[in-house]
């Protein structure tokens, strides 16, 4: 039983939790400055962008994937004040139909293509391919002690460890400048901290993460990651320190238990067949989201303070 979870689901959760937990500490800024939108809008740009860069190089290599979607992310936005000021519609409305149409292009794109030699296709873009991710050359726990079977492990698993790291890291080292400008960003600018570098450099971030993420994961987990366990934590508490920290926690736990429900969950209920494992861990997102509506502290006061009034 133990070599069978380190070999099929070991990886995969792993996978799974350092891509939910890259896209949710980002997410919490961006939950806080009202920009939400921002997280489904980098998921749906990220496509095109990785497509070109397959159909210009012909691989699927981290880097030329990342060129292609800081480019197809360059694109955006210049398309989208040409609508807007073209068009003089709101931003919102522009950004949706931009990163909307964008999003087409590249499902079209992936379905005229021939990606028959790599695992890019409209099903790999939306669900990603956590399922495949596992370690084959595990023969139990103490694999993880022998360097030829660490040698096998999948390539996208350093990846996101060390994406996810990365922005534990600059989360950390830029916690007070974040923390300040989220709330005030006219104070932040009177105490000479950056404002505007530091909410593009979030932004980068947030597409760092979603890149790195979306190979493996797709963009479903991307987009509810974004926005569910910041979502949730926001309704935990009013401390910004413990909201991070309990996205960080429904992240973890979506990734694990999305995984888990995936691939037992329908053999509990009588089913055959295994279900997505990244629609999986997305429902679990929203089911956690649902239940903070409903029961957390925070809804809770927010309630008994509208009954007062």
């Amino acid at each position: 039983m133990g070599a069978e979870f380190v070999q099929f689901s070991l990886t995969p959760i792993l996978i799974g939790m350092f891509a939910a937990i890259a896209c949710a500490l980002p997410g919490n800024f961006l939950i806080l400055r009202r920009q939400a939108l921002i997280g489904d809008a980098i998921s749906h740009v990220v496509l095109p962008g990785i497509v070109v860069a397959f159909l210009l190089t012909g691989t699927v290599a981290a880097i030329p994937m990342m060129i292609g979607a800081a480019a197809a992310a360059i694109v955006a936005v210049i398309l989208i004040e040409a609508v807007r000021r073209l068009g003089r519609i709101e931003p919102g409305a522009a950004m949706g139909v931009v990163f909307t149409t964008l999003f087409a292009a590249g499902v079209l794109l992936l379905e005229q293509s021939d990606t028959s030699a790599v695992h890019l296709d409209v099903e790999h873009a939306l669900m990603g391919n956590l399922e495949s991710l596992i370690w084959l050359r595990a023969t139990g726990w103490e694999s993880l002690l022998d360097p030829a079977a660490l040698a096998a492990l999948p390539p996208e698993l350093g990846r996101m460890a060390v994406v996810c790291a990365l922005i534990v890291a600059l989360t950390a080292i830029f916690w007070r400048w974040l923390k300040i400008a989220t709330f005030d960003e006219g104070f932040a600018q009177a105490l000479g901290i950056p404002a505007a570098g530091l909410g593009f450099g979030l932004v980068v971030t947030a597409a760092i993460a979603a890149v790195a993420a979306f190979d493996a994961v797709g963009s479903i987990i991307v987009i509810a990651m974004f926005i569910c366990p910041p979502a949730a934590a926001r309704l935990m508490t009013n401390r910004l320190e413990v909201q991070v920290l309990w996205s960080v926690a429904f992240a973890a736990l979506s990734a694990v238990l999305g995984y888990v429900l995936a691939g037992y969950g329908p053999l509990w209920f009588g089913a055959a067949n295994a279900v997505s494992a990244a629609g999986m861990i997305a429902t679990v997102s929203g089911v956690i989201l649902g239940l903070a509506c409903l029961y957390a502290p925070h809804r809770a006061r927010i309630g008994a303070a509208r009954e007062d009034a």
